[in-house]
């Protein structure tokens, strides 16, 4: 199933506070480590899959091939508030992405962010149907039904000759999290 994907928010008609977290520049862990008292990062899956219909000419494939995958759900305070999934193809070497294979728990974004050799694209935005198969997959991963259309953004990112697509879909829970980074925190 395809998404349609759009390259400016408006695309997508979001509320306000919704506009501020598909549109933010900054790095979403970053973000959201500011509203919780404890970020994690728990890891779904890292293996080899078949690319989705919707992200193989993002990556610069010809068809849908196999790709590495990844994908993990950003948690604040234990409450899934992100499921976020990236790919890589596997022309992709050791020197394009050197960390890819060994992050484990550790976030992808502080890496990216990080790292001076990597080049970031520009921000696509959509609202996924409960058939596009991240909504399916994210709610596999929470073990309930999610209410869709859930919003999502998606990125390029490319370091030496390697690109890898980073792809956020917001989940219900965000509404949960404190919005001002600056506010007391809870006692």
């Amino acid at each position: 199933m395809h998404a349609n994907w759009f390259s400016h928010v408006n695309g997508v008609q979001p509320s306000s506070q919704m506009r501020g977290w598909l549109t933010d520049e900054m790095s979403l862990t970053m973000k959201l480590v500011a509203r919780c008292e404890q970020f994690r990062i728990r890891r779904l899956v890292q293996q080899q899959a078949m690319v989705l219909a919707d992200e193989y000419e993002m990556v610069a494939l010809p068809r849908r091939l196999q790709v590495q995958e990844r994908e993990v759900l950003l948690c604040c305070d234990e409450n899934p508030v992100v499921y976020a999934h990236t790919i890589v193809p596997l022309s992709a070497t050791a020197s394009d992405w050197p960390f890819f294979g060994t992050l484990g728990e550790r976030s992808l974004g502080t890496t990216l962010f990080g790292d001076p050799k990597v080049w970031r694209g520009e921000l696509e935005y959509a609202r996924l149907s409960a058939q596009h198969p991240l909504v399916v997959r994210a709610a596999a991963a929470l073990g309930q039904a999610l209410p869709a259309p859930l919003f999502a953004r998606r990125c390029l990112y490319r370091r030496g000759q390697g690109l890898l697509l980073v792809t956020e879909v917001f989940l219900p829970n965000l509404a949960t999290i404190r919005q001002n980074p600056h506010a007391e925190r809870k006692s």
